[in-house]
């Protein structure tokens, strides 16, 4: 399991980017009482999705304003085709971990 962040770290309105020790960039989201993680670099755009906005359990890229669903990362709204990573959260103890 790798320890992303706390989760008292996530603001519940705007998601986080997390950036790991090998330089990959995740965004992290805190909607309807849950945690979910993504990869942070859209799809289409190669925007950061964590400068984007969630609504509606979809994460919406600043770049062209496609969405993308933040539990499975599958795309929803246009320009946006192909999915992104997404990683099942655990929190333990007040972190937030993912298996990669």
């Amino acid at each position: 399991m790798l320890t992303l962040c706390r989760a008292s770290d996530v603001p519940a309105d705007e998601p986080l980017q997390v950036v790991l020790d090998d330089g990959h960039a995740l965004a992290v989201y805190r909607w309807n009482d849950g945690f979910y993680c993504t990869d942070d670099l859209c799809s289409h755009g190669e925007a950061s999705l964590a400068e984007g906005y969630v609504e509606n359990g979809q994460i919406f890229c600043p770049f062209h304003m496609g969405s993308f669903c933040i539990s499975t990362g599958e795309p929803r709204a246009a320009p946006c085709s192909v999915p992104i990573r997404a990683y099942k959260v655990t929190e333990q103890d007040g972190e937030l971990r993912i298996e990669r």
